[in-house]
């Protein structure tokens, strides 16, 4: 009880007041680094020492496997799993890898993050006509021909329950396309950390496991990647 109650406070007088600052100060740097000196170095490395920070004022850890099977010198489709908020952070900051992320159109409008976002190029995911799918297609092309690699939710949307939902098949046609080995990424504990329900975190531990990548021919490319992630869900069929 006493120490429910000392986490409480340390996050209401000091965690997210400094979260706040941090992410401020973490989208200025981003946003007025890549349109003075370009996207490339500042649309990565400011957000990964932000996730980084954000992780450790929450008390969360983050432990990586696999991070050898991928190359820095390639370009990669990654897809993962999508348990919550922290997702983002554990991804941003401890992939290892330069990419840019394809993300629901909706984050476009959060203060200061999307305007960060979008001068960084990640690239906002509009369904609502044909056209705007062409827009957003094209946009993922650019990044990919450019040699940027890609990390997409292929769930689409955060999970309610913790189990994982029916994978979509766009970024498995952009991985075909330009002919890229789709990567996939199993993020298990971001549920339980902050789950989609909640609006406030908790402390606790999130393993991030980069399996070996998938060739872009393969024909069960989708049937795959989403085996290879449920295969390093602790207690998760």
């Amino acid at each position: 009880m006493i120490k429910t109650l000392l986490y409480r406070l340390y996050q209401l007088l000091i965690m997210l007041p400094l979260m706040l600052v941090t992410t401020v100060v973490a989208a200025t740097v981003t946003a007025v680094g890549c349109m003075v000196f370009g996207g490339r170095w500042w649309g990565y490395w400011p957000p990964m020492v932000w996730s980084r920070i954000m992780c450790r004022l929450t008390l969360v850890r983050v432990v990586v496997k696999g991070r050898e099977l991928i190359s820095d010198e390639l370009g990669y489709v990654f897809v993962a799993n999508h348990q919550g908020a922290y997702d983002i952070f554990a991804i941003y900051g401890w992939l290892g890898h330069n990419f840019r992320w394809m993300m629901k159109k909706s984050l476009e409008r959060l203060p200061m993050i999307g305007w960060a976002c979008k001068r960084a190029g990640q690239i906002f995911v509009d369904n609502h006509s044909p056209q705007a799918i062409a827009r957003t297609m094209k946009a993922a092309e650019r990044q990919l021909a450019s040699g940027m690699s890609l990390v997409v939710f292929p769930e689409g949307a955060r999970t309610l329950t913790g189990e994982v939902g029916r994978f979509k098949r766009g970024a498995y046609t952009l991985a075909t396309e330009f002919g890229l080995p789709v990567v996939p990424v199993t993020i298990d504990g971001a549920f339980e950390v902050m789950p989609r329900t909640s609006l406030i975190p908790t402390f606790g531990t999130i393993r991030l496991t980069i399996h070996e990548p998938i060739p872009a021919n393969d024909p069960d490319l989708i049937e795959r990647s989403r085996e290879a992630i449920m295969s390093s869900l602790v207690g998760k069929k």
